[in-house]
Formats: C-alpha cells, sequence, structure tokens
C-alpha cells in the first residue's frame, strides 16, 4: 500500500551535520533520506517557491517534459535496499489524442526536487516504512539552516 507524504524540510543527523537529508512524513512517522548538498539546495530553492539565476536542472526538466505534451503525476519512495532508497516518476503524455503512461526510474532525491516544482503528489510505499521510517519521538535530526545549505 501506498501512503501519501509531505515534504517536512531539510535536516541533518547529530553524527554527521555535513550529510544532509530531506524529511517526508508518511503514516505518521518520518523518513529520512540523506542527500547530497547539491539535492538539498534544489529542494530547498523548490520548498521556498524561488529560483536560482539561471535554471537548475530540474526546473529544465519540467520545462522539457511540458514542452513535449507531458506531465508528471506522481512519485513514489517504492523500495529501500541496503540503505538505498529506489524512486519511480509517474508521468503521462499526450500526442495526437492519446493519453500514454510512463514510468522513469529516478533517484529519491530528484523525484522529490521534481515533484516540489510541480506539486504532485508524493507516496511512499508500506515497504520502505516498514524498513526506514522512525516514530515521531525517536528521531534525531536537527533542521538544516539556511546558511548550511
Amino acid at each position: 500500500m501506498d501512503h501519501d507524504a509531505t515534504v517536512r524540510g531539510l535536516a541533518v543527523a547529530d553524527q554527521d551535520p555535513s550529510v544532509p537529508a530531506v524529511v517526508l512524513s508518511a503514516r505518521d512517522e518520518l523518513l529520512p533520506i540523506f542527500i547530497s548538498g547539491s539535492q538539498a539546495r534544489s529542494i530547498q530553492l523548490a520548498m521556498d517557491g524561488g529560483s536560482f539565476e539561471r535554471p537548475l536542472t530540474h526546473d529544465v526538466f519540467v520545462e522539457m517534459i511540458a514542452e513535449f505534451g507531458g506531465a508528471i503525476d506522481r512519485v513514489r519512495i517504492d523500495a529501500v535496499s541496503e540503505g538505498t532508497f529506489y524512486a519511480k516518476l509517474d508521468a503521462e503524455q499526450y500526442h495526437g489524442g492519446e493519453r500514454r503512461s510512463l514510468v522513469f526510474d529516478v533517484r529519491p532525491s530528484d523525484a522529490i526536487a521534481l515533484a516540489l516544482r510541480v506539486d504532485c503528489p508524493v507516496v511512499v510505499s508500506d515497504e520502505v516504512l516498514d524498513v526506514a521510517a522512525y516514530a515521531t519521538d525517536e528521531l534525531n535530526l536537527q533542521q538544516l539552516d539556511e546558511e548550511d545549505r
């Protein structure tokens, strides 16, 4: 079963403040996904509704999808193996009046950055939450300060 997720923000773990995480909330649990600093900046820009002086890759990708008659329907965080998360991007394309469903393999950080830009749902599977989610009171993360991003 899939659960709607909310992007709660960016944080760092006490034991390694150099590695940011995007934190999702689903099924009344928190799911931290550790990401790179550049991914964190892209996600934060999307959360703030801001833009960079030049288009970032995620912005160009969204524009290209629209130009080709497509749309992103949702992103799914659907698997985790040995600490690595896996995601899918569900999209559609209209051509000649016909709808075509498309599914792309994508890194979770890219999926989240895209979902925030197009305001589409982020869903997380029970399998992922069962393995990697934390109760809200057992996760020890600190909100990422703006100067740390």
